[in-house]
């Protein structure tokens, strides 16, 4: 037979029932990180299992401490520095991290089961793959998380980071633009991604500007690796009437790029204009250097866990959708239209 709900417990019951000491029972209910995820675990059903008022606040104000970060893509040195942004700006808060990342751990099912997880107090997920029925669903259960670059629109109440990618498109297009080119082909992202869509439209504003429409053969969607932007690059020079330039989506597309002109014999900046996005390393160690937008890739980590904190502590936030501006970063790759 159990206690009775309404007799009073004690730190020793509490003790006696995790098979404990007074002093481990005692760290756990201050939130003190120096207690191993089964200790905690173990202390925490055994205050359930007893009904402490502890115990009943804790549940409706989650007893975790440590935060998931999801990353179901390889940590290159893209994905690779909001990670470390994210781990170091968690560490400054005490928060222990548990790292889900790879390609691998894509398929799994790891968000439903998020909220029965009793030492984890958020979670930020990047870049997520899951539909978005399940981020509200996962939302639904007020399980506190932030979304850093969601692949689609979500609802006011989900929190999410997110670079200006509108913007920052519409910046890069519209240098090229006033370079003289009006034929730029568009090397984008997948086409269910977000990022994608907005790049895209920023980019036809900027040629709206001089009065011209995105041509339908000039655009093109491609998972955003060097070897993709190489053979979509190659598709577009060996067009009878070839673009002056070409903007892809990231810096990697934009290598690979930078090998189908120099396959052909173009010159570039001399023959074509290229321009990527994100300004990762390798931008800056190519041959020219490339002309590229900047993305506040460790500030985008910092800002998730900023408004996790505020959202696992309890804090009203009134903006739950914050974007951050983005640099365009001029370099050698991008020059006038050639006059031949």
């Amino acid at each position: 037979m159990g206690r009775p709900r309404s007799s009073k417990v004690t730190v020793r019951d509490i003790a006696t029932a995790a098979g404990v000491s007074i002093a481990t029972v005692s760290r756990v209910m201050n939130g003190q990180a120096s207690v191993s995820t089964e200790t905690r675990e173990a202390v925490e059903g055994a205050m359930a299992r007893l009904g402490t008022p502890q115990a009943r606040t804790r549940a409706a104000g989650r007893p975790g401490r440590d935060v998931l970060v999801r990353c179901p893509y390889v940590l290159t040195d893209y994905f690779g520095i909001i990670v470390s942004a994210v781990a170091e700006t968690l560490e400054l808060h005490e928060r222990q991290v548990i790292l889900n990342a790879g390609d691998a751990i894509r398929p799994s099912e790891v968000l439903a089961g998020l909220p029965d997880r009793a030492q984890l107090g958020g979670a930020i997920l990047i870049l997520p793959p899951e539909p978005a029925r399940d981020l509200k669903a996962l939302r639904e259960r007020d399980f506190p998380f932030v979304v850093i670059d969601p692949r689609t629109p979500l609802p006011r109440d989900i929190a999410a980071v997110s670079a200006a990618h509108f913007s920052g498109a519409r910046s890069v297009t519209a240098h090229l633009v006033s370079l003289g080119h009006r034929r730029i082909g568009m090397i984008g992202g997948p086409e269910d991604w977000l990022a994608s869509r907005s790049r895209l439209a920023g980019h036809a504003s900027a040629l709206a500007e001089v009065g011209v429409l995105p041509s339908p053969e000039l655009c093109s969607s491609i998972e955003p690796t060097s070897d993709w932007g190489y053979s979509t690059a190659a598709h577009l020079l060996d067009l009878p009437e070839r673009p002056t330039a070409l903007v892809t989506f990231n810096d990697k597309a934009a290598v690979g790029s930078l090998r189908a002109a120099y396959e052909r014999g173009l010159r570039v900046p001399e023959d074509l204009s290229i321009a990527g996005f994100d300004d990762v390393y390798v931008s800056s160690s190519t041959v020219p250097m490339l002309t590229t937008v900047r993305q506040p890739l460790g500030e985008l980590g910092r800002m998730a866990v900023s408004l996790l904190m505020r959202l696992m502590d309890g804090h009203a936030v009134e903006t739950l959708h914050v974007e951050l501006a983005t640099e365009l970063i001029v370099r050698g790759s991008t020059g006038p239209v050639p006059t031949t």
